[in-house]
């Protein structure tokens, strides 16, 4: 059936929230480089990605764009994939990106080579990128962990930035708490005259390495929590999230709603400490 939805394509039965640990370069969850067939989502979105890694190209006659490159390992895959569907990867002319971790940027540079493509990202996202995804700021930031290679990224992504690649109209909303940096992306499909609204929301789900503690910092979490409202409020028909499996039979609103679960468990086991 050509409107597969991403969720049902790639579904797994991985846990839900072990995914989004700290980002490592060994011992990955091995659905992080399973190749799966790239497909439609719906009208000029594809996924190209892996298992447990979503990769999401949108197409157009005058250029494409990439969201995320998840895990260094997966460039070449993931370039197979965009030639499988019939498209070239050096047509690609933007790439974007939900978060920057390892497992969803690791060979955003790769990409960013083989195509010529600039890369955009918040201004935050794009720091952690130059830094090869070692951010300081990150609840997630393990100064032992290997980084990716570095990403030379164009940090001008604000909440709002409509981005253009020809008639592509892609809108940023900006969602700080998995990282500093999270960002989601809308836009619109179509097939024939129907036409969808597609939401790729940013991981959720709190996580911390080392010592960091959210409720240490109450500001952030004051942002965190917008953003369980703001991707609740996301033009969201077909929802896409980084991690396949995180989004299945999920809505925007009920994928929110399990991220302020989630959120509002690990503050309660940080205050019985």
């Amino acid at each position: 059936m050509r409107r597969t939805l991403l969720a049902l394509a790639c579904c797994t039965a991985l846990p839900a929230f072990a995914h989004d640990a700290a980002p490592v370069v060994t011992g990955a969850n091995p659905a992080w480089t399973q190749p799966v067939a790239p497909h439609v989502i719906y009208g000029n979105t594809y996924f190209v990605g892996t298992k447990g890694l979503s990769a999401v190209l949108i197409t157009s006659p005058q250029g494409h764009v990439l969201i995320d490159a998840p895990y260094v390992s997966n460039a070449k895959l993931i370039e197979a994939n965009i030639r499988k569907l019939g498209f070239r990867v050096e047509d690609i002319k933007l790439i974007l990106n939900t978060h920057p971790h390892h497992d969803h940027a690791g060979a955003i540079a790769q990409l960013a080579k083989d195509s010529g493509a600039p890369v955009r990202a918040t201004a935050k996202a794009a720091e952690a990128m130059r830094l090869g995804g070692k951010y300081p700021d990150d609840p997630q930031y393990d100064p032992t962990e290997k980084a990716y290679p570095k990403v030379d990224a164009k940090g001008d992504i604000v909440d709002g930035t409509v981005v253009h690649v020809g008639p592509l109209s892609l809108t940023a909303h900006i969602t700080p708490g998995h990282t500093p940096g999270g960002t989601a992306w809308t836009w619109q499909s179509c097939e024939g005259t129907s036409c969808k609204s597609i939401a790729f929301a940013d991981s959720l789900y709190a996580f911390a390495a080392g010592t960091y503690r959210f409720s240490d910092h109450p500001a952030y979490v004051a942002e965190y929590r917008k953003t369980f409202d703001r991707v609740a409020a996301l033009p969201c028909d077909v929802l896409i999230t980084p991690h396949p499996e995180q989004g299945e039979g999920k809505t925007c609103k009920t994928y929110a709603d399990a991220g302020r679960e989630r959120l509002d468990e690990v503050l309660a086991r940080e205050a019985a400490r």
